[in-house]
């Protein structure tokens, strides 16, 4: 396990993922353009989720190369990252089931998705959020549920509209699953001093 400390821990990297998820994120926020230009300004800020939460591990990163830790952004990052990442994997497979195709961006999705809910698990070791932290990002986490399949927020996939329900069933309980994580890893586990590597 030593090297892969060293190597998430490793400056060059820290930047690398850095300028990759600020990227990531200013992508994601134009792929949403269409929704947002539709979507009522109250709900703008709940609307962009996978972007919202690279913003968020952008956050954790410029920390951990600052030789800080930002403990609120880490449990926002840790539990959306995971969500949204297995999220948009599950979401474009049911894609592909359902209509017997996926174009090469939904191929990028997965993938791309797939870097995210791993990251976020990846850099546990090095979290500082306590118990208040997930509690307030579980209370963030439920309520997008919320907005986005009460107010019909979520992103759109018009192949899979007969199955709101059922998804939004199985969002319901990856947001548990995401947040129990966090708890297990972080809150009760043993968190290790960010030292950074040349």
């Amino acid at each position: 396990m030593k090297w892969i400390y060293y190597f998430l821990t490793h400056r060059t990297i820290l930047w690398f993922l850095l300028v990759v998820n600020i990227l990531g994120t200013i992508y994601a926020y134009y792929w949403y353009r269409y929704q947002l230009a539709e979507t009522p300004p109250i709900f703008l800020i709940f609307v962009p989720d996978s972007p919202t939460a690279c913003l968020f591990f952008v956050f954790v990163l410029i920390a951990f190369i600052l030789g800080k830790n930002w403990p609120l952004f880490e449990a926002l990052a840790m539990v959306t990252l995971f969500k949204y990442g297995i999220w948009a994997v599950v979401m474009n497979y049911l894609v592909l089931v359902v209509s017997g195709e996926l174009d090469i961006i939904g191929y990028m999705l997965m993938l791309s998705h797939g870097a995210m809910a791993l990251q976020g698990l990846l850099y546990a070791p090095f979290y500082r959020f306590k118990a208040w932290h997930l509690i307030v990002t579980g209370i963030w986490t439920l309520h997008n549920d919320v907005i986005d399949y009460v107010f019909k927020m979520l992103p759109r996939y018009h192949m899979l509209d007969d199955y709101i329900p059922q998804i939004g069933y199985f969002t319901f309980w990856l947001s548990m699953v995401s947040l129990a994580l966090a708890y297990w890893f972080v809150v009760r586990g043993n968190s290790k001093k960010m030292e950074l590597t040349i």
